[in-house]
């Protein structure tokens, strides 16, 4: 309610609607032979080539019966794919900052990985394959300090919670907090109020599945998380390789949440020393 009530919301939001409707209209003018053949590789044609017609014939209709996809539907998906390419992986980069330069060990655990793996100016894939740790610490990042703290998902049969007497309907919505179940105790060897990138590689290595859920699971899960892995490891063995972060004071660099978008960190500020 606060957003839609500030004009500056408004204006932003104006901004972005006219950009995804001009790519929309954009698309929608190219021919249906080209759409069909680049609808398996680009997400703007397959969503186009999914537009309802008759708009209104098909808001009469029930759910089950319903095809395609409404200009405003597609809009939304649209708008979430822009949202999801770079607000969450920005938030897991801010946090990265933060943490590393509140554990300066971590960073040079990172920086003798890259050494001992001959990691120089040109990172190939295959530098970044055997950096295992740094894979270690980017999910510990995600899991100590998760971009999204929960999602929701829509019952489509009655169910009952395991081990209790709460009885689950279909239609019933239910919140998944991944924050909440990524720091349970019960779940982890290890404590895991810790920053403990190890213990990816010993006890809690085969934790429970569906404790670390940065991505969500399921039919549903995050579609671009391989890319968004990729482009942590590659921006941070980046940086540890010219500079390390130090910690810039318990006050600026407090932490603490900011409930956006996404889960930012509040306070960051830190010190940055380029290496020799």
């Amino acid at each position: 309610i606060f957003l839609k009530l500030s004009p500056q919301y408004r204006r932003q939001r104006a901004i972005i609607e006219r950009y995804i409707y001009r790519m929309i209209e954009q698309e929608f003018n190219e021919s249906p032979e080209s759409r069909a053949q680049r609808k398996r590789t680009s997400l703007i044609a397959s969503l186009v080539d999914s537009l309802q017609m008759d708009e209104e014939a098909e808001a009469k209709k029930s759910e089950e019966q319903k095809k395609g996809l409404s200009r405003s539907e597609v809009f939304d998906e649209m708008l979430m794919f822009l949202i999801a390419g770079f607000e969450t992986t920005s938030t897991a980069l801010a946090w990265s900052i933060h943490l590393l330069s509140k554990h300066p060990h971590v960073q040079e655990k990172i920086k003798a990985e890259l050494i001992n793996n001959s990691v120089t100016q040109l990172l190939t894939l295959e530098h970044l394959e055997s950096l295992i740790y740094l894979d270690c610490v980017i999910k510990e990042i995600l899991r100590y300090s998760s971009p999204f703290d929960s999602t929701v998902r829509t019952l489509v049969a009655d169910d009952r919670l395991p081990h209790s007497d709460v009885q689950l309907y279909k239609g019933d919505q239910v919140i998944i907090p991944f924050s909440i179940l990524a720091l349970d105790s019960r779940y982890w060897s290890i404590d895991p109020d810790l920053f403990y990138p190890e213990r990816f590689l010993g006890k809690d290595k085969n934790h429970h599945p569906y404790v670390f859920l940065p991505f969500g699971s399921g039919h549903r899960q995050c579609i671009g998380q391989d890319l968004a892995r990729f482009e942590l490891k590659v921006i941070i063995a980046r940086l540890m390789q010219y500079v390390t972060f130090g910690d810039g004071g318990p006050e600026v660099n407090a932490g603490g949440h900011l409930q956006k978008m996404t889960v930012m960190p509040k306070h960051v500020g830190i010190t940055i020393k380029f290496d020799a």
